[in-house]
């Protein structure tokens, strides 16, 4: 959905700009959370409902989850409630997180294997994929049975494939050509 990609740069710039030195990246996250339900953008885009009031049930439903927005948070929500941009904001707290990550020098990785790993194999695998990409991770790992034995890691656009799925893809090649 590369237009509203588009859409929601701008807003992402901005924000973080604004709130560089704050931290705001768990509101950013609730908020996106909250405008992801689509009773609440049916609400939104109904012509009867004013900006206001928009914000006020965002607020009010972010407030029963214990997150309160500081004031450039709440200026950024009512310029986005105010422009109809509420469905954007999903991908503006992507993007925002994006801009986060690189200010950090910290890049999400997605870790497949292909069993559960306890909290101790966990650190041991990411201490050792921090030293093999030069940089920071936030790991999210995920089972993933058809991989049989090893890990898949995705962090950006670079893949780390040391599954016995891939290795025997390997050799079926190798032994097809």
């Amino acid at each position: 959905m590369a237009e509203l990609a588009t859409i929601a740069r701008p807003y992402a710039e901005a924000l973080f700009k604004v709130t560089a030195a704050a931290d705001v990246a768990a509101q950013v996250k609730a908020l996106s959370a909250v405008a992801g339900d689509a009773q609440l953008r049916q609400f939104a885009d109904n012509p009867k409902v004013s900006p206001t009031q928009v914000f006020n049930v965002l607020a009010d439903v972010l407030g029963r989850q214990s997150v309160t927005l500081t004031g450039p948070v709440q200026n950024f929500l009512k310029e986005v409630i105010g422009h109809g941009r509420l469905s954007a904001l999903p991908e503006i707290a992507t993007q925002y997180q994006a801009l986060l990550n690189r200010q950090q020098g910290v890049s999400d990785a997605v870790i497949e294997s292909a069993f559960a790993l306890d909290a101790a194999q966990q650190a041991d695998l990411v201490a050792t994929l921090e030293k093999r990409f030069a940089r920071r991770l936030n790991a999210t790992v995920k089972v993933n049975s058809d991989l049989i034995g090893g890990v898949r890691v995705v962090v950006g656009d670079e893949v780390l494939d040391t599954s016995v799925r891939a290795r025997l893809e390997t050799m079926k090649a190798a032994l097809t050509a």
